[in-house]
């Protein structure tokens, strides 16, 4: 059958090592603090005549989660699960849909089930690529539609998702994903390559840069790329993404480094610099900010809070990452006095006849009456 069975996640937690067990724990409690940060909330204004106007924060019914399994579903995206579930738990979305790849034998990696156990997700599904979008979001026989699909995929996967967004909501379009780091004189090169190579074992499509204004860095962060990719089990892919995708930029100074980045608006933006902290009000398009040498990416990807599911390809110029806000619609909410309803009256009936909608106008002036 296409859904997992009730009793499997259970089964797969107790199949599994504690200390890895630990390790979802604490990156799921970690997460959960961040997004619990993030909760909008109901508001309410009163005016003076009796007027009551706000806004209703409501989660969505039916949330879908698509967990990657990539590699016909023996490397599962635990992360993904846990970046997407979590913050549709926090919302309050009474309903969760996982969907990830199965494996060649037909069985999902345990460790997925397993953090679908500790979450309490109970509806999972074998089906992974383009179709699984599908069905969350039409519905199927034994599949219910959803009201918002999150989560990342390969190419198949995003263009589903593109091609019902309206039909449903969905978190965003993302592409390959991309590093972008800015470094000066006072950073590790070999800190920088092992960090840009953890992008580049992503994809052959991934992007890792470093933009820098000191040059002995930069020589020396393509002797360490060298170095260290070599050694990697995912050498091929590595290297195809560092040949097309993947530069190490020297730089005139800091500020036109600052000024590229910006440009190209990156996933993550790692700046590895003597003081971050005074380039960040300057950063203004990056999906996340890594500030600092013990910042590196994967500690966000993984770990530190803060989601991983993050706009690409330059999107972050208006794009935002998934969030609490991704799975809650807001609701405004009008409750008209009598006297603001007499006293609007004219001049709602003016501006709909401005508009020739004279049905509009005679609404409010019956008001008067």
């Amino acid at each position: 059958p296409l859904r997992v069975s009730p009793e499997a996640p259970e089964q797969a937690a107790e199949s599994l090592p504690s200390e890895s067990l630990d390790c979802i724990r604490q990156a799921a409690d970690n997460i959960r603090a961040f997004h619990e940060a993030q909760k909008d909330r109901s508001w309410f204004l009163t005016r003076d005549d009796g007027t009551i106007l706000g806004q209703k924060i409501s989660p969505v019914d039916r949330a879908g989660l698509y967990v990657p399994g990539g590699r016909g579903g023996d490397t599962p995206r635990i992360s993904s699960l846990l970046m997407t579930a979590i913050p549709a738990q926090v919302a309050g979305v009474s309903e969760i849909a996982v969907v990830t790849p199965p494996r060649a034998d037909g069985t999902l990696n345990p460790h997925i089930l397993a953090a679908a156990h500790l979450l309490g997700i109970r509806e999972i599904y074998r089906m992974g690529g383009a179709w699984a979008i599908g069905a969350l979001a039409y519905g199927t026989e034994s599949v219910s539609p959803v009201d918002v699909i999150a989560g990342p995929g390969n190419i198949w996967v995003t263009t589903a998702k593109r091609l019902v967004q309206g039909q449903v909501a969905i978190d965003m379009i993302a592409g390959p994903s991309e590093v972008l780091i800015l470094a000066d004189a006072s950073a590790n090169p070999a800190w920088i390559a092992a960090d840009m190579l953890s992008q580049a074992e992503h994809d052959a499509l991934a992007s890792a840069i470093c933009l820098t204004d000191d040059e002995a860095l930069a020589r020396a962060v393509l002797d360490e790329l060298d170095r260290q990719s070599a050694a990697l089990p995912r050498a091929d892919i590595v290297r195809k993404s560092l040949a097309d995708w993947s530069a190490v930029v020297l730089t005139p100074d800091m500020d036109a480094a600052v000024a590229l980045a910006n440009r190209v608006a990156p996933e993550h933006l790692e700046v590895l610099t003597a003081d971050p902290w005074a380039l960040l009000p300057r950063i203004r398009h990056a999906g996340a900010a890594f500030l600092g040498p013990y910042s590196p990416e994967p500690l966000g990807d993984y770990f530190a809070g803060p989601n991983h599911v993050l706009p690409t390809l330059g999107t972050a110029r208006f794009s935002s990452a998934l969030s609490v806000q991704t799975f809650c619609k807001r609701t405004s909410v009008i409750a008209a006095s009598r006297a603001f309803a007499a006293a609007s009256a004219d001049a709602v009936a003016r501006l709909a006849r401005m508009e020739r909608l004279e049905a509009h106008a005679r609404s409010m002036e019956c008001r008067k009456q």
